[in-house]
Parts: C-alpha cells; sequence; structure tokens
C-alpha cells in the first residue's frame, strides 16, 4: 500500500455557509447544524429581488448564503479601489482563501520557496454577466480590464500574479465536479514533478446578496428549502454560495520536511458517463462506479475498507438511486460503510461543491469523528440501503480505528455534463517527531537563545497591514497559545517568521512558554509595548530585512491573517441604476483628470502628487487610458510618459498640453540618477 505514491493535504481554508473558516466550519458539522438560510420577503425586495417573482406561485426563499461574500482587502492584494468593485466577488474570495490556505500549510502566501501549481475552478456569476452589459462600466476600464476582472476564466490567473506563483496555472471546469477536478488534476501535477506544492479548489458566488429560486415540479430544486440526501422526505437541493482550497505536497516531501498534514490523498480518478445515461444532466451508473474503482486501484487499496463514503448526495430522487447503486456495486464487501452528504449542512455550492465535500471528510479524519446528515431522519425506501454497504449517519460518533488497516473514507462529486471524480483519502500519519516536539515544547532544545534573547526564549514576530489587524492577529494567536492543544513554542517561533507575508505595521514579543507568550500578545493586542530589547526582532519591526535564527521548529497550524476589507459590492442584472451627471469640468485638463480620478479611485487633491504606480496604476489601465485620451479628447500621448517618476497633476498637464520631451531619455536618466554606487546597500533592489 505504501509503495504508492501519495499527496498530503498541508492547508485548508473556506467559507461556507454560517462558517467564516474552517473551525466554525466544523463545530457546524458536529453539531448537525444546517446553515441554510431562510430570507425574509422585506431582506430579499431590499437586496433587488423583483417583487411580482417573489410573491409569485413556486418562489423558495432559501439558499446557503455566504455573508459578506462582497468584502475584499484589496489594497494587500495590489489594486485600487475601482478595480476592486469591478472585480468578480469569486475572484476577491478566492485570493483571500488561497492567503489563509497557504498560511495554514505554513507558507508565506508571496514567498512559498516551492515551484507552486494552481488548479482552480469557479462558477456562472450574476456580477460577471452585468459586467460584460455595462457600458458605463466598459466606457471607465475598458473592455479587456473588465473582461480579465471579471471573468472565471481568469481565476487561476490571477492567483499566480498576484501571490507570484510559476507553477502551471490552470482554471478547470467540469460543472458541478469543478472543484473535485482541480484536486486531481494537481495530484497528477504534483506526482509528474510539474510543481512541488499545489493550491486546488473552487469557488462559487451567483451573487453576493440574498436570493431565492423558483421551485419547478419535477426539477432538482427543493420545493421547501432544505436538502435531504439519501432520506425518505428527499425532494431535491437547495443552491449555495462558498469557497475552498486544499494546499498539497507529495507525501514523501510533507513527511520528509515535517509538514503538519490534515489528511493523505492515496488515489484520485476521474472519468465521464459518455453516451451512457437518459440525458446530458442526468448521471449515469456504469461511469460513476468505473471512477470509484479506478481511485481505489490507484490508491492500491480494496474499497471494500472505506468505512465512509462523502457522497455527492444532491437529495433528488433520481440522483440518489443512481449514486447508491453506483457505489453500492464499487464499495461492494464493504463493512457497513457509513454515507453522507455536506450538501444537508450548506446546500449545493456547485462548483466549490466537490472541495467542500472534501474538506468535510478530512476534518473527520484528523478529528477522527463522523458527522451527521443534517434534515434526515430514514432512509428512503427505494435505496434500499439494508441490501447495501451503507448506513446513513443522523449523528455525530466517534470514528473508530479498524482493525484492519488505517481510517479510510471516498469522496465523490458529479458534474452536469458526465463528468465524475472520486478521491481516496486516508487519515493523517503519526508524525515521526512526535518526541521532538515535546522536547520543543519546553521552551528549550535547538531554539534557546534565538534572535539574541536570553536564554530558552523565542522571538515571535507579527505584520498585518494595518494597526487594527495587528492587534487582531495577535488576540487570535493569544488565544490559541492559552488553549491546552496550544502547539510548541519552537514551531510558533518557526511558522510566525517563514510562513507568514512581511507587511507594514509590524511587533514582536519574546517569551519561553507559550503561556508568556500569550499574555505578552495580549498586552500587545491592548497597545502595552512587552518586547524587550531582541534586536532582530527590533531590526524587523523597524522594517528592516532580517534573517531569522533557526527555531528547531516545525511548520504548524496558526491562525491565519485577519482580513478587513471593505464592502465593494457587486453588479446585478435588475433595472439599470440612474446616469451619472454630467462632469461639470471646465476645459480638457479638468476633465482628464477626472477620467484619471475614476480610473485609478482617486479620493483627494494629495493623491494628484503621487507617480502613476504609487497610485495603483499598471501596465494595462495605462493602455485603456492613452486609448481614451485619443478617443474622448483626441489626444495623442504617448504611453512612455507613464512610466516617468513625475507626479500625477504634472503627467496630465503634459499629456494636455503636450509639450515635446524626449521621454526614453529622461527614463534612462532617471534609472542611471537612481542607481546605487556599487558599495551601496540595497543595491538592485530597484524594480522588484
Amino acid at each position: 500500500m505504501h509503495d504508492v505514491p501519495a499527496v498530503a493535504i498541508v492547508g485548508m481554508s473556506g467559507r461556507f455557509p454560517g462558517a467564516r473558516d474552517l473551525d466554525e466550519f466544523w463545530r457546524n458539522l458536529v453539531e448537525g447544524v444546517c446553515s441554510i438560510t431562510d430570507f425574509t420577503e422585506e431582506e430579499l425586495l431590499a437586496a433587488g429581488v423583483d417583487a411580482a417573482e417573489l410573491r409569485g406561485p413556486g418562489y423558495v426563499a432559501s439558499k446557503g448564503f455566504l455573508e459578506e461574500a462582497d468584502r475584499f482587502e484589496h489594497e494587500l492584494f495590489g489594486f485600487n479601489a475601482t478595480e476592486a468593485a469591478a472585480l468578480d466577488p469569486q475572484h476577491r474570495q478566492l485570493l483571500e482563501t488561497a492567503w489563509s490556505a497557504l498560511e495554514d500549510a505554513g507558507y508565506d502566501p508571496r514567498r512559498t520557496g516551492l515551484r507552486t501549481g494552481v488548479y482552480v475552478g469557479g462558477g456562472p456569476s450574476e456580477h460577471a454577466v452585468a459586467a460584460q452589459v455595462d457600458g458605463r462600466l466598459r466606457a471607465r476600464l475598458g473592455p479587456m480590464h473588465v473582461r480579465v476582472l471579471t471573468d472565471r476564466e481568469f481565476l487561476a490567473g490571477w492567483l499566480s500574479y498576484r501571490l507570484g506563483l510559476t507553477g502551471p496555472s490552470l482554471t478547470v471546469q467540469t460543472g458541478c465536479s469543478t472543484s473535485l477536478a482541480t484536486v486531481h488534476v494537481a495530484v497528477q501535477a504534483l506526482l509528474a514533478g510539474e510543481c512541488d506544492l499545489a493550491v486546488a479548489g473552487g469557488v462559487s458566488i451567483d451573487s453576493p446578496y440574498p436570493r431565492g429560486y423558483l421551485y419547478e415540479p419535477g426539477g432538482i430544486s427543493s420545493p421547501d428549502g432544505r436538502c435531504r440526501p439519501f432520506d425518505e422526505k428527499a425532494a431535491g437541493t437547495v443552491g449555495g454560495n462558498g469557497v475552498g482550497l486544499v494546499v498539497l505536497r507529495r507525501l514523501e516531501d510533507a513527511v520528509a520536511d515535517d509538514d503538519p498534514i490534515h489528511a493523505v490523498i492515496r488515489g484520485t480518478a476521474a472519468g465521464n458517463d459518455g453516451s451512457g445515461r437518459v440525458g446530458f444532466t442526468a448521471p449515469g451508473v456504469d461511469g460513476q462506479t468505473a471512477t470509484i474503482e479506478e481511485a481505489w486501484a490507484a490508491a492500491g487499496l480494496d474499497p471494500a475498507d472505506a468505512q465512509f463514503l462523502e457522497a455527492h448526495g444532491t437529495g433528488t430522487d433520481l440522483g440518489d438511486r443512481i449514486e447508491v447503486a453506483a457505489a453500492a456495486e464499487a464499495f461492494r464487501g464493504a463493512r457497513r460503510c457509513a454515507i453522507g452528504s455536506v450538501k444537508s449542512n450548506v446546500g449545493h455550492l456547485n462548483a466549490a461543491a466537490g472541495v467542500v465535500g472534501l474538506i468535510k471528510a478530512a476534518l473527520m479524519l484528523r478529528h477522527r469523528t463522523m458527522v451527521p446528515t443534517v434534515n434526515v431522519t430514514r432512509p428512503h425506501p427505494d435505496l434500499a440501503l439494508d441490501d447495501t454497504p451503507f448506513r446513513l449517519l443522523t449523528r455525530a460518533e466517534a470514528w473508530a480505528s479498524p482493525a484492519f488497516g488505517p481510517r479510510l473514507a471516498g469522496v465523490s462529486s458529479l458534474g452536469i455534463g458526465g463528468t465524475n471524480v472520486h478521491v481516496v483519502l486516508e487519515e493523517p500519519p503519526t508524525p515521526a517527531g512526535d518526541a521532538g516536539a515535546g522536547r520543543r515544547a519546553s521552551g528549550a532544545g535547538a531554539g534557546a537563545g534565538a534572535g539574541g534573547a536570553d536564554a530558552g526564549r523565542m522571538v515571535l514576530p507579527l505584520s498585518a497591514r494595518t494597526e487594527a489587524q495587528l492587534a487582531a492577529a495577535a488576540r487570535r494567536l493569544a488565544a490559541v497559545l492559552h488553549s491546552p492543544g496550544a502547539p510548541p513554542l519552537a514551531d510558533v517561533a518557526h511558522t510566525l517568521a517563514h510562513g507568514r507575508a512581511t507587511l507594514d505595521a509590524r511587533a514582536y514579543v519574546t517569551a519561553a512558554t507559550c503561556e508568556e507568550a500569550a499574555t505578552a500578545l495580549e498586552s500587545l493586542a491592548t497597545g502595552r509595548t512587552t518586547a524587550g530589547g531582541n534586536a532582530v526582532g527590533a531590526a524587523w519591526a523597524a522594517g528592516q530585512e532580517v534573517t531569522w535564527p533557526e527555531t528547531g521548529g516545525r511548520r504548524t497550524r496558526l491562525p491565519t491573517y485577519p482580513f478587513a476589507g471593505d464592502h465593494h459590492g457587486a453588479l446585478t442584472l435588475g433595472p439599470p441604476p440612474a446616469p451619472e451627471p454630467e462632469e461639470q469640468a471646465t476645459g480638457t485638463e479638468a476633465a482628464v483628470t477626472a477620467l484619471f480620478r475614476t480610473t485609478l479611485a482617486l479620493d483627494g487633491e494629495q493623491d494628484l502628487d503621487r507617480t502613476y504606480f504609487a497610485a495603483g496604476g499598471d501596465s494595462l489601465t495605462a493602455v485603456f487610458l492613452v486609448s481614451e485620451l485619443r478617443d474622448r479628447f483626441a489626444l495623442d500621448v504617448p504611453i512612455e510618459l507613464f512610466l516617468t517618476e513625475r507626479p500625477l497633476h504634472e503627467l496630465i498637464t503634459r499629456a494636455v498640453h503636450g509639450e515635446e520631451d524626449d521621454l526614453l531619455g529622461d527614463l534612462l536618466d532617471e534609472l542611471e540618477q537612481d542607481e546605487p554606487e556599487p558599495d551601496e546597500p540595497g543595491q538592485g533592489e530597484r524594480g522588484r
């Protein structure tokens, strides 16, 4: 079994209905919480739902609603406010979730140090469609800029670009099985050596606003806003929004580096039903069975040894019957394998449906606990579960260690169009360094004296974009270090030094024990300085680049970045907004200034004292502005003007009045003037 190459899940992050993070998600799962929201009429009307549709027959005011799905900390990712408002909420959520997932794995999101691949997919969104028909938005940003900010085709590209990830970058689309298909592709890429770290998963936010749906008899939607997979009352599914990502490494590499491991992917497979089904949107039995058997064969395991199956589980009459029949054939001989579906908790998350099931199963393996399928009472009699290897879980239970091997689970995801994916999961291995971890927990060992502190003390660096977020990060970490299961302090110091991005607001504390560190962090959060006189920590807090000393620690799971972005809203397909008043600008220069202000989201006069790139401009926006200046104002402006170090107000003046310049010569002069002397510190930093 262990001769077969495998992949470790070393990081995870997700935002799902009723859960801002995976800790909340796990609590909801264990407690059997249904996180589908029932909206009031007032909420739906305020969100722009048509009153006639809402009050008409068949409208179901329920959804797996993702709270604050329009928020985004755009400054952290280099977008200005105008771009952030145009950026599809799916892109926004995926960027922040990728950051958190890499941090959960113990990697600096901006410098992973490994060739990192990106494999993601998304669902259709109202914002993206509305953007393509919004003439004012296209006039403001340009058609190409609007497209790259809204089309799901560029989901992977934005992650790679903004996080500096240089491995393969693929957007995968297979309908409802999209996000589990991304995991399959990522696993194959890792095993083939195409990358050494991979981010995989998906997002689905059709609209960040409250929405219901129209129930149609005979369709796939539930008439009462609840999804009851495999239950006698099962009558359809409910839509939902969410985003989930996993970070993957080859198992041998993860074990060698002592990485934290959520679960192990032993095998994956993907296939299609072909024409062996009654219709394009209908599932097929043989194709599902073949995919499951192929995944377990790739793992070198017998599906009869599985103890849990996370099923696709739409709760539709046809879908449930076909899925149980297909899985029963593949799992024949299993010892009463439990079956469930997370759709009962959060709804059907479309392109993110597979990864939320994978994350659920991985959490179950890590916590050694099986969680219930909610909204169910008795299995549907037509499924004849007593004649299959399966039993339907209706309450949480301890996942006992099997006598014949490790804890094993299968995860299935099925897509409209026939693409089936199955993943074989195994519980995480017992860390080989447990004895060493106990030694590190004492605060002594290899980390003693780290960073020039007193013997046995560790330096814990923290950073964030703002002081308020820095305080929030300190409070979160203090809570973890106060808990009974706190990680060794050497691991904490190592992860904070090497597994977090270095941002502008910085602070540090020193401590010899977790309790001492927690107390110091609580003081830091309230504005009291307790760092002491550590030279390396002080240099880092002052904004300098430092080389952190070895602590003897390893990567460990710690609280991730406390995002605090603004609400940027989303475009809708409702009645168009009232047109903006005509510009009151007098003269061309004032009108051009207004164009720059709108395009770059500039607020005050002081913004015009900044250079183009310092104000948030980029090359694509420069091309758009050159085009707008030509088409709207008949100004022939060379793009080199945007590359100079002139403040914006001077750039605009030169653009309007067309003063003759040797722009290329000016640029060369600026580069020569700024070039540091050979022995000047920081040589070569310009332009990085």
